[in-house]
């Protein structure tokens, strides 16, 4: 295949892979810059894995692919710990409600958010640490976050499948003290991955008119595009279950709106401030 046909089949990917996505117009790059931005535009989740093992070195390799990210002002303030112990990988899979798939996954990371270092820093260096407030929490959350993302790309683009486990968090005291986590530091995220069983599903996003603004946030018509993707969410990957249905029954019309309000309609995580206070962190 040249070049040219190689280019080509990525832009077709590419297309394909953002109308699956949002559903409306996606601008497209130029030929070159397309083979990768079609392999994120395919972005899937996978949670059934084949069996085979992660090499730990090739883990490793992704984990120090990831720690090259960016970080707020280098201040490198995220680690990542690997779950090799049979005994605690099995523990932590307990801590971890509702995701009976978890146990099979063949590598378990987790990503911490790490503010401890800074402060061992200012201890060393004999300076004042003079922003004990909000922000090296937030900074912390938000330097974790983008290693998790780039965990994902680089996972990958090596042809494994992860997925990302928020609820770690559900039981974040539990989590901190079967890693061993100390002050200031504390688990963001886990991330599963193994090689997959099956090829996963591009999940529809809202379109790109309600999340992508140019100059001045946009809101007109956000409802009625809402509610367009909710029914465009259920024609082509509808929910397999409703969430809370005890709560709040069942519907016909079932969609991402109802979904995701239904979610944050029932209480989780209430005691995560207290949590992180414990930590350490004054979120002023």
């Amino acid at each position: 295949m040249s070049a040219t046909d190689s280019t080509e089949a990525a832009r077709a990917r590419l297309t394909k892979a953002l109308d699956r996505r949002f559903g409306d117009a996606a601008p497209l790059p130029d030929a070159a810059c397309v083979p990768g931005i079609a392999q994120m535009a395919e972005h899937r989740t996978h949670r059934y894995y084949d069996g085979r093992p992660v090499d730990p070195a090739l883990l490793r390799a992704i984990c120090a692919a990831a720690l090259s990210a960016p970080s707020k002002s280098d201040l490198q303030q995220r680690d990542i710990v690997i779950v090799e112990d049979k005994d605690v990988r099995r523990r932590l899979d307990a801590l971890i409600p509702g995701m009976d798939w978890l146990p099979a996954a063949p590598a378990l990371v987790v990503v911490c958010a790490n503010n401890r270092r800074q402060r061992q820093v200012h201890e060393w260096r004999g300076h004042e640490f003079a922003n004990d407030h909000l922000d090296p929490f937030f900074n912390a959350s938000t330097d974790a976050a983008i290693v998790l993302g780039w965990l994902v790309l680089a996972a990958e683009a090596v042809g494994l499948g992860c997925c990302p486990i928020s609820v770690i968090r559900n039981n974040a005291q539990a989590v901190s003290d079967l890693l061993g986590l100390p002050e200031h530091v504390f688990a963001y995220a886990g991330l599963a991955l193994g090689w997959p069983s099956q090829p996963g599903a591009i999940t529809p996003r809202l379109p790109l008119s309600v999340t992508l603004h140019t100059d001045r946030f946009d809101e007109r018509d956000v409802r009625a595009k809402i509610e367009a993707h909710d029914r465009r969410r259920a024609s082509i990957q509808p929910y397999r279950t409703q969430r809370a249905v005890e709560k709040f029954g069942r519907m016909d019309d079932y969609g991402w709106s109802e979904e995701k309000a239904r979610q944050y309609a029932v209480p989780e995580r209430a005691d995560f401030g207290a949590f992180i206070r414990r930590k350490g962190f004054d979120l002023r």
